[in-house]
């Protein structure tokens, strides 16, 4: 397989972007969904990144064919609460990924059609989940509430009477040990 082609576009020229890999042979859809880069001072937003495939395509530069698997990466900065141009009528599959990057992440998409008539809906939260659990923002209620089951810091455990403490620090997300109910 080769190396991804990698491509940044501003977000008015996304679908656009989208459309010309389809129309120059990258014709399977992949996967699309987000990064939260909220926290990049410089250009806060959500990286949202389609890949798409294509086998023995034809290089619009050379005009000759190559054989073989290539892959295609489009990325682009959508600033919060900024809606971006839905794919599903380039790549139909991007129906359910972009449903999920809304669910996921608030990222909104406009034109989005799945063919059932009912627009950006839940998908895989349960009815009447409130907030966007990829966010970085997003308090993980479950890491208050009880004890993370993963790797033990020094210090907690069966053995803390014998083990050096060190000062905990909280991953993102991770709220204070007060937080939440008691």
């Amino acid at each position: 397989m080769s190396t991804d082609e990698l491509h940044d576009v501003a977000p008015g020229e996304w679908h656009e972007a989208v459309s010309a890999a389809q129309a120059t042979g990258f014709t399977f859809f992949d996967w699309l969904s987000a990064v939260d880069r909220t926290y990049d001072e410089a250009n806060p937003g959500y990286d949202v990144v389609l890949r798409a495939i294509a086998l023995n395509r034809r290089d619009p530069v050379v005009g000759e064919g190559v054989e073989g698997l290539h892959a295609m990466r489009i990325t682009t900065r959508v600033p919060e609460g900024v809606a971006l141009a839905s794919v599903t009528d380039v790549y139909a599959g991007a129906a359910w990924h972009e449903r999920e990057t809304h669910e996921m992440f608030g990222v909104e998409f406009d034109g989005f059609d799945d063919g059932s008539g009912s627009g950006l809906r839940p998908l895989l939260l349960p009815e009447g989940f409130e907030g966007t659990p990829l966010r970085k923002s997003f308090v993980l209620a479950a890491r208050a509430s009880k004890t993370w089951p993963g790797g033990k810091e020094p210090g907690e455990g069966h053995d803390s009477a014998k083990s050096p403490s060190r000062r905990r620090v909280q991953a993102p997300g991770v709220p204070d040990p007060e937080w939440g109910p008691r």
